[in-house]
């Protein structure tokens, strides 16, 4: 594991010279019909990306994002790719436009294949059939089964465990992802994710919801999806990241491609520990966070983890140009 660069506390009255940056890219649940629109027109770059990894894959990719319907865009073995294209888009139109490099880069979720793709770690047409594999094996993982995910806002990670080790009994209900503080989300079989947030209702959570997703990421109900990409895994070309990637599994950078290729497979049934995450970057010395892609679901979690950052997300021109006041103001990677 390589070293990262650090801003000291005596360089902090420099800031506006000595500001490092980081870079995520957000997972299942950012997509939406229409998203990227103005960007592609203001960026050609754009459509081109999307348009690479539809003929890889033999499938429109753009038609899906600019028509929909919602139905299939929300499927994750046709989401993994979609947010796949609309992250790297997000990151070409960035770079052509003079944005810097982040010093070190972090993906929510399957937004880890993305981060290793602009990181340098992994081709973009490679990621494409890796992450269209990746769907396709979570989704026939749960085909006998109910699953489900819900979001438990307003109580802290100890009070979701417990409610999930409660509401278990004979099936699955784990903490999944550590999004912000007092923000969770759990994840398992159908029925027992309905009695844990019953019990985090009834214990004062502020909300409680159930999410609009089609597989039950991150908890052991994976472990076959994670079995079944590990050979896929080991034939990927996989490199040590120009950029650091901090993988979700763990919390750490890895440069040695093997364990990047563990890493992968053992997050689809390991929690996402975005909190810990993010306070590695501030740690770093990083304070500014750019977030590429649709949406601004990640820009609001880092608020609340570190309220000292700077965050910007970029997903439309007026986004990016704003993005970039901030990258001119920082050192280069």
């Amino acid at each position: 594991m390589s070293s990262l660069p650090t801003v000291s506390q005596d360089s902090k009255a420099d800031a506006a010279d000595t500001t490092l940056l980081g870079g995520v890219f957000p997972g299942q649940g950012a997509q939406s019909i229409g998203m990227l629109n103005a960007l592609a027109q203001a960026y050609p770059i754009v459509r081109e990306t999307f348009a690479e990894l539809s003929d890889s894959l033999s499938f429109d990719l753009w038609s899906l994002v600019t028509d929909g319907p919602a139905s299939e865009l929300n499927r994750t073995e046709n989401t993994q790719p979609v947010m796949l294209a609309a992250g790297v888009a997000v990151w070409r139109a960035w770079r052509a436009a003079g944005g810097r490099a982040p010093v070190i880069m972090a993906g929510h979720s399957f937004g880890e294949y993305t981060a290793l793709v602009c990181g340098g770690a992994l081709d973009f047409r490679e990621a494409a059939i890796l992450v269209r594999e990746r769907g396709r094996l979570m989704q026939a993982a749960v085909k006998e089964r109910d699953g489900a995910m819900a979001a438990v806002l307003g109580l802290d990670d100890a009070e979701v465990a417990d409610i999930c080790a409660q509401a278990a009994e004979d099936l699955i209900v784990a903490p999944v992802n550590f999004n912000a503080p007092g923000q969770v989300v759990i994840a398992g079989d159908s029925a027992a994710v309905s009695r844990a947030m019953s019990l985090a209702t009834a214990l004062g959570a502020r909300r409680v919801l159930r999410l609009a997703v089609s597989v039950p990421a991150h908890c052991s109900l994976m472990m076959p999806a994670a079995q079944a990409l590990a050979p896929r895994l080991a034939k990927a070309q996989l490199r040590s990241p120009d950029i650091p990637v901090l993988h979700n599994v763990d919390v750490r950078h890895h440069d040695d491609a093997d364990t990047i290729r563990v890493m992968l497979a053992r997050q689809l049934y390991s929690p996402v520990r975005w909190v810990e995450t993010i306070r590695s970057f501030a740690t770093r010395g990083v304070s500014g966070v750019l977030e590429f892609g649709p949406g601004k679901v990640l820009s609001g979690l880092n608020k609340r983890i570190d309220k000292s950052l700077q965050c910007a997300c970029i997903y439309d021109p007026q986004s990016l140009e704003q993005a970039l006041v901030l990258s001119r103001a920082a050192r280069a990677c």
